[in-house]
């Protein structure tokens, strides 16, 4: 069964002071996607800063970061309406209006950190809704249990439009689920059949529960938004090596890393749309 790799190059949270490397600029941006997708990334997760390397909505920076990626290679973008905890869900969701293969689609408000994540119920209806007319591929991002019991009243009330559904487990973020194996475990035991799904493991337990991942038949995600480190005490010299080693991950367990097309087929996605 073939992988769907995924690169997060930047994230809401890290700075250049803690990762110099850390690619915040558009083009900064597009260069670390263009450099993940020759080792093996199909998919590009992408946050988006401003000038001061704060988390933005700006439609023009998003546009402009879209295309520097498409005009670099053919990698398919996930935009996150996570975007940072400062932002106002109104402008998150207002990315989608952008239309890109896929958005973050968050169910459930909790705590982030010393932060609130929002994400009021009527609202995330609504950005659901949205979304079907548009086209986009929700990416459902469950932080803790409950959240995957949020995303299957969703489906049944129609609003998750395409199949297979497509699942991010997030582990290790203070408020949601500890990255332990058990709770990685608790949730793929859950989801239901025929789901997409990857694991993301915030810091430390990144690479142990990444190989977990893959060795239960899930796709993997790798960059610094997800852990600034190579191992302990070294610091990533950006995402490439950490996508090049799910990769190698990957192959290690006899597990092909798929090319863009069969990702969107895994994905459930149109064909070049």
């Amino acid at each position: 069964m073939s992988v769907v790799i995924t690169v997060a190059p930047t994230g809401p949270i890290a700075s250049k002071e803690d990762n110099p490397h850390l690619p915040t600029q558009p083009d900064e941006i597009a260069v670390a996607v263009e450099q993940a997708f020759h080792e093996g990334a199909t998919v590009a997760h992408i946050h988006l800063r401003d000038q001061q390397h704060r988390p933005t909505a700006d439609l023009d920076v998003a546009r402009r970061t879209i295309d520097l990626i498409g005009e670099r290679c053919p990698i398919l973008v996930q935009l996150s309406t996570g975007v940072g905890l400062g932002v106002s869900f109104e402008d998150r969701a207002g990315l989608v209006e952008l239309r890109p293969r896929m958005a973050t689609l968050n169910p459930c408000s909790m705590s982030f950190g010393t932060g609130e994540f929002r994400n009021p119920p009527a609202d995330v209806r609504r950005l659901a809704r949205r979304m079907a007319e548009l086209g986009v591929k929700p990416e459902l991002e469950i932080y803790d249990t409950g959240h995957l019991d949020e995303c299957l009243r969703l489906r049944d009330e129609g609003l998750l439009d395409g199949d297979p559904l497509q699942f991010s487990i997030v582990l290790g973020v203070v408020g949601g689920m500890a990255a332990t194996p058990d709770n990685l475990l608790t949730i793929v035991r859950r989801l239901p059949k025929n789901a997409v799904w990857q694991v993301i493991a915030i810091g430390r337990r990144n690479l142990e529960l990444t190989a977990m991942a893959l060795a239960l038949g899930g796709n993997a995600r790798a960059g610094l938004e997800d852990t600034l480190y190579l191992r302990k005490g070294e610091l990533s010299p950006g995402s490439l090596p950490l996508v090049r080693r799910a990769v190698d991950l990957a192959r290690a367990l006899d597990r092909p890393v798929a090319g863009v097309a069969e990702t969107e087929a895994i994905l459930g996605l149109v064909p070049g749309a």
